[in-house]
């Protein structure tokens, strides 16, 4: 595994170096990651690295960048946009050489159209947005704050919001309530969560991990790989 960086690009023609995690060894598949979002990104994190430890294994390199905004990255979550991390992600497939993506959960919403791959679970903006408006609701109600998604969503469709710990700009926001998953196609098909066999990792209580679940994710890449 090698840690290093890639250069995204950045609003106004500007572009930014972003923390890069990469299995390497200049082979013929070559598969753009790319990870869930917000807090299912940490939920999946681990998930999602052994998913890439079991493709290098069997002889594909994998990458997988961070977005503008996202983990260590110097630029602010709030002015991010959907996009932006399209494009973000359309810069990382050309930079990296990938010849496949695959998406996690709502990340299937940015995935290059131009690559084979796979989305796992995929998720609309919509369905992200109010899960996280509802995971904020009820951690406000902890604190004797009662607020409801829907003064929530007034809100952040004009000045954003702050969703569990999540700074989330007005485009975001808007652009998480309009984002449609894409369909399914010929070059990039949907992996439903179930296909797994167990209970998606992102709804347990605690963050957990899941061997089979990524023996599993990896060998379904790994046989469509073989079949191209």
């Amino acid at each position: 595994m090698i840690i290093g960086t890639w250069n995204a690009p950045a609003r106004s023609g500007k572009s930014s170096d972003e923390l890069l995690v990469s299995f390497a060894q200049s082979r013929e598949a070559r598969i753009l990651v790319l990870p869930a979002w917000f807090d299912e990104a940490n939920r999946l994190r681990r998930f999602t690295m052994e998913v890439m430890r079991r493709l290098d294994a069997a002889g594909i390199d994998c990458f997988m960048p961070d977005l503008p905004g996202c983990n260590e990255s110097l630029l602010p979550l709030r002015h991010q946009t959907i996009d932006g991390w399209r494009d973000a992600a359309q810069a990382a497939a050309q930079q990296l050489g990938a010849t496949h993506v695959l998406a996690m959960r709502a990340a299937a919403l940015i995935a290059p159209a131009h690559l084979p791959g796979w989305h796992y679970a995929p998720e609309t903006g919509a369905r992200q947005l109010k899960l996280m408006m509802r995971a904020h609701t009820i951690a406000q109600r902890e604190k004797g704050i009662h607020q409801t998604t829907g003064t929530l969503q007034v809100n952040g469709r004009t000045k954003g919001a702050i969703l569990a710990g999540w700074e989330i700009g007005p485009v975001m926001f808007n652009d998480l309530e309009n984002a449609q998953s894409p369909a399914a196609s010929d070059r990039q098909r949907a992996i439903p969560a179930d296909a797994l066999g167990a209970s998606p990792l992102w709804l347990r209580a605690e963050p957990s991990h899941d061997p089979a679940q990524a023996d599993t994710l990896a060998a379904l890449v790994r046989e469509g790989i073989i079949a191209t």
